[in-house]
This record gives C-alpha cells, sequence and structure tokens, in this order.
C-alpha cells in the first residue's frame, strides 16, 4: 500500500472511539461516518455493535441508508459488528415489524439470539482467517457477546468463520455450541461478538487487508 487506506466507522451509535482504534492498530486510518460525503470518502466501513433497530433509523435520518446499501452492491467492504451482523443480513429472525437491513450477506441472522443483558459472555473461539493459526487451521480469540445474534442459515457463497465452542473458558458447556458466530461472503465480514472491546486487532487486521485487496483475492465475489 503507498498510503493508508481511509476505513470509517458509522458513528451513530456503539463503540465507535474503539473500533477506530483498532483499525488505527491494524494500519488504517480510522474516520467516523455520519454525512453522506464522509461515507463516499472511505475505501471500507465497519458498522458497530448497538441496537440494530435504532441503527436502522438513523440511518434513514441522516440520508445514509439507501446511498450505502447501493454501495454494499456495488463492492464497499464491509464489517458488521453485532448489530452490524444484523443490519448486513439479508434475512433477520426476531427483528421489528417495520425493521429495514442493509443486506448484501446470504444469511438469515436471529436477533438477541443469546438472551437479554445479564446473559452477556466471553469466550475463547477459533476464528478462520486471522493472524496466529497453524497453516488453514484458525487463531484462537478471546470474544465478548453482549446482547449478541446468530446465524441460522448460510448461503452456499458465505464462508463460515467461527462457530461458538463447546464449552467456556471455564469449561461450562454452552447451550449455543455450533452456532455461527462469525462469516464473510466476498467483501462482507459479520461477527456476533466485539472484537473492538477485548483489545485483540486481528479481526480488524483481516478486515483491513480485505480492504485493502490483499488477503488472497478471496475479497472477490
Amino acid at each position: 500500500m503507498t498510503h493508508a487506506l481511509n476505513v470509517g466507522v458509522l458513528a451513530l451509535q456503539g463503540d465507535v472511539r474503539e473500533h477506530v482504534a483498532a483499525l488505527e492498530a491494524a494500519g488504517a486510518r480510522g474516520v467516523g461516518v455520519r454525512r453522506l460525503a464522509e461515507l463516499e470518502a472511505v475505501d471500507g466501513l465497519v458498522i458497530p455493535g448497538g441496537e440494530s433497530t435504532t441503527i436502522d433509523k438513523l440511518l434513514q435520518i441522516f440520508g445514509l441508508a439507501d446511498p450505502l446499501r447501493a454501495m454494499i452492491k456495488e463492492g464497499l467492504p464491509v464489517y458488521g459488528s453485532c448489530a452490524g451482523m444484523i443490519l448486513l443480513a439479508d434475512r433477520i429472525v426476531g427483528g421489528t415489524a417495520d425493521q429495514r437491513t442493509l443486506g448484501g450477506m446470504d444469511v438469515v441472522v436471529r436477533r438477541n439470539a443469546f438472551g437479554r443483558q445479564v446473559d452477556s459472555f466471553e469466550t475463547d473461539l477459533e476464528m478462520a482467517g486471522v493472524s496466529g493459526g497453524a497453516a488453514g487451521e484458525g487463531a484462537l480469540l478471546r470474544t465478548a457477546f453482549i446482547r449478541a445474534p446468530w446465524i441460522e442459515e448460510a448461503g452456499p457463497d458465505v464462508e463460515v468463520l467461527a462457530r461458538i465452542p463447546a464449552v467456556d473458558t471455564a469449561g461450562r458447556e454452552l447451550a449455543a455450541a455450533g452456532k455461527i458466530v462469525a462469516a464473510r461472503q466476498g467483501s462482507l465480514l459479520a461477527t456476533a461478538f466485539h472484537p473492538e472491546i477485548t483489545g485483540d486487532a486481528r479481526v480488524h487486521a483481516l478486515f483491513v487487508g480485505i480492504v485493502a485487496g490483499d488477503d488472497g483475492g478471496r475479497s472477490a465475489g
């Protein structure tokens, strides 16, 4: 790369500052995005966690929903974390009657799949595509799930990157074992967890690689 990539973080709700810091740790220039001109100036975009229905409404209020939907169709790299995963899904379960998504990923996502705020938890899981694993294997990540979704169905063009393990770090069995919590389709990346709050920038580094197009050509499609 001859210059730092401009990777935006949708600054309507969620851990904007933490995502910006993680992007900068991964070698990109992180910038907040609230206006159309700011959106049009970035090479890629992170949609942080929060309340997916609120973000949907704010996207419409700020005049970003339709332009962003069109940019995703045109190939803009986007990473959605937690609520961002919901917004990237073509179909959702458990949403409100008037809730819309941006779409782009051929997945069915269940909103608030793990339960309420008190059901939030952390666990280590293996995620393909991030650095630190052996050849052909995923790296172990500490992950935080906060009122998180999961992917119930994934289309044939969706690459599953991570699933909930059988047990958590304390050795307790997890009822959600096997549920898909990270996936990729072309230039779109989604995780049910929040990597920005665990101090590990490897998921952001994966996304920066997607934006840069230096991930082995897998960004096409």
